[in-house]
């Protein structure tokens, strides 16, 4: 998967809007301000939200490390070139939007949970 794709991907899910932020940072949101997924324009690098359990087990691996800036909240960044396969990078972006779309107000989370 390359950065196109990911964009393409992170846009494919409910309620997501993109915009760029801090001057080479495509960001995707849910509710217009909740972030879940960003893609460094830099370097094609990627960062998104994992469950916090299993948080340090992805910094150990290949192409990972903690978010600059967002680790605290359990964000990792991934190395362009992607070393996952398509479904699984697919499978971390949608639990990242999960993942910000259960902090969302109940109100604002009719519709956006998937199965």
């Amino acid at each position: 998967m390359n950065a196109a794709q990911l964009t393409h991907f992170c846009l494919s899910l409910p309620a997501v809007r993109e915009d760029l932020k801090w001057g080479q940072n495509r960001v995707f949101s849910v509710a217009a301000t909740k972030m879940f997924a960003l893609i460094d324009l830099s370097n094609n690098s990627c960062a998104f939200k994992v469950d916090d359990d299993v948080f340090l087990g992805f910094c150990d691996r290949p192409g990972f490390h903690p978010a600059p800036y967002l680790a605290r909240a359990h964000w990792v960044s991934l190395d362009y070139p992607y070393r996952l396969e398509d479904a699984e990078l697919r499978q971390l972006l949608r639990r990242s939007h999960q993942l910000v779309v259960t902090k969302l107000p109940k109100r604002l989370q009719s519709g956006l949970i998937q199965p």
